[in-house]
């Protein structure tokens, strides 16, 4: 005799099959370790979370990652001298003639500055995002502070050097799914620090689940992968999948000054740096600290 519809509705249904025989593929199978215990709602969260995933990308990341482990480190040469200027060696005509050619292109708004801040700050002892920080300064100004006054310092002198009535450059901030909404309130709460609030442009890096010791996946609830931020190197991603690019290419800019949040140091938008880049004609510059 058949049983009348519902009467089993809490009967316990397998996990899809090709989604378990995909998450086999690639050794992650244990996601479902729990299944028989989670309620509908929580089985329907866990599959959506597994669909977010490119499993493919993320397999490709662990086994670079677990390959590399034990591997010996590769010889690291130094530049060729003529690829590099050094603050002692640079002569006043190369200074003065690199930071007129910086701030020139400054003034033509060819330059956009990219702040890579999707981290915590949680080795400062804050869960806040890092440039909400404090560092110690007398005047209590937080790492976003004084990196937005350098910003305008520049354009000012900018200004200036060229008699322009104003010039703007555009600030693209990263922040993470963990520091985008309290990122955006401090800006907010502070007034952009007194910059303009649509020369500011925050976009998302993206997360990858956290993986054990084996290449496993952790779960941070039977129903919940923990994630992190995709680091630094997601910038990329990042900027591609916010079509940022194409946003930079709209507003005229050239040459991107890229840089890290906890950096309290940092020349923004240095113009003698961006004046030597440009001048040297290359595709990417970088500035160390000699050691």
């Amino acid at each position: 005799m058949r049983e009348p519809m519902g009467i089993h509705s809490n009967a316990v249904a397998a996990p899809p099959q090709l989604l378990l025989e995909r998450l086999k593929d690639y050794g992650q199978e244990d996601a479902f370790a729990l299944w028989d215990e989670l309620s509908p709602e929580e089985r329907h969260l866990l599959l959506n979370d597994i669909q977010s995933l490119d499993l493919s990308r993320i397999d490709r990341i662990i086994r670079c990652s677990l390959r590399s482990q034990g591997l010996p480190v590769a010889a690291i040469e130094p530049v060729p001298e003529s690829w590099v200027s050094s603050v002692d060696e640079r002569t006043m005509d190369h200074k003065e003639r690199w930071w007129k050619m910086g701030l020139k292109a400054v003034s033509e708004g060819k330059l956009a500055v990219l702040l890579l801040s999707g981290g915590q700050g949680t080795r400062l002892g804050s869960s806040d995002p890092k440039g909400c920080f404090n560092v110690g300064l007398p005047s209590g100004k937080s790492l976003f502070q004084l990196q937005a006054e350098r910003i305008l310092c520049v354009q000012r002198l900018a200004a200036q050097a060229m008699n322009e009535g104003s010039v703007t450059i555009h600030w693209y901030i990263m922040t993470s799914p963990f520091t985008d909404d309290a990122t955006g309130k401090f800006f907010e709460s502070h007034k952009y620090f007194g910059l303009e609030a649509d020369q500011v442009t925050f976009f998302q890096q993206g997360t990858i689940p956290c993986i054990s010791k084996d290449g496993r996946y952790v779960m941070e609830t039977p129903f919940k992968f923990a994630k992190s931020p995709d680091g630094n190197g997601g910038v990329y991603t990042a900027l591609k999948s916010s079509r940022l690019l194409e946003d930079t290419a709209t507003r005229g800019n050239k040459y991107v000054d890229c840089f890290g949040v906890d950096n309290a140091l940092v020349r923004v938008a240095d113009p003698t740096f961006l004046g030597y880049f440009i001048d040297k004609g290359v595709a990417a510059a970088a500035k160390v600290v000699r050691k």
